[in-house]
């Protein structure tokens, strides 16, 4: 729910002009390294179903609990873009930030980048949370706040960073757009 309504109220166009792209990946990576050093400990800080998925293909969770898991992320993206959708001026909100291919990006190549998006973001997540990982090293939740934030400085030009499927499904949800909604952010 923080995920979604921080990095989407981000991305919302308040001003013309292009968009801050350094905000908006800022926005993400902060928002998600903030939530992975909260509730971490937790749930593991499971906030995107594609990660949820790797960690099931992975044998690292249970079908069961990834299930409900990837429930719980798609009904909690939900929450927070409704309840953005809530507090913005309907001039403002439009589309509610739900991206759109680059013109003369094909759905070919954007399915490319998206993969390559979410791949190396999911890396990032395995290796920071590899228990046989001696001597960690730094910040957990500054490393997969970092790779986010790399991943919609590239993305975003693209498909608009995607990387995470219940983020894309909120505001398709919300606006009723599901034209190429699992390759946007």
């Amino acid at each position: 729910m923080f995920y979604v309504f921080f990095g989407l109220g981000a991305s919302l166009k308040w001003a013309s002009g292009p968009a801050n792209v350094l905000l908006i990946a800022l926005a993400f990576g902060l928002i998600l390294a903030t939530m992975v050093q909260s509730v971490g400990h937790v749930s593991g800080a499971h906030i995107n179903p594609a990660v949820t998925f790797a960690f099931l293909i992975g044998s690292q969770m249970s079908l069961f609990r990834a299930i409900f898991y990837i429930a719980a992320q798609l009904l909690g993206a939900v929450a927070g873009a409704a309840v953005l959708y809530g507090v913005t001026p309907a001039a403002i909100r439009g589309n509610l930030a739900l991206n759109t291919l680059h013109p003369g990006v094909s759905l070919g190549q954007a399915t490319t980048v998206e993969i390559f998006l979410t791949l190396q973001f999911v890396l990032c997540i395995f290796a920071t949370y590899d228990e046989r990982r001696n001597g960690r090293l730094g910040s957990v939740s500054l490393a997969i706040g970092f790779s986010l934030t790399l991943g919609h400085l590239f993305g975003l030009y693209y498909t608009g960073a995607g990387m995470n499927p219940a983020r894309s499904f909120a505001p398709a949800v919300l606006t009723r757009n599901f034209t190429n909604h699992w390759v946007r952010p």
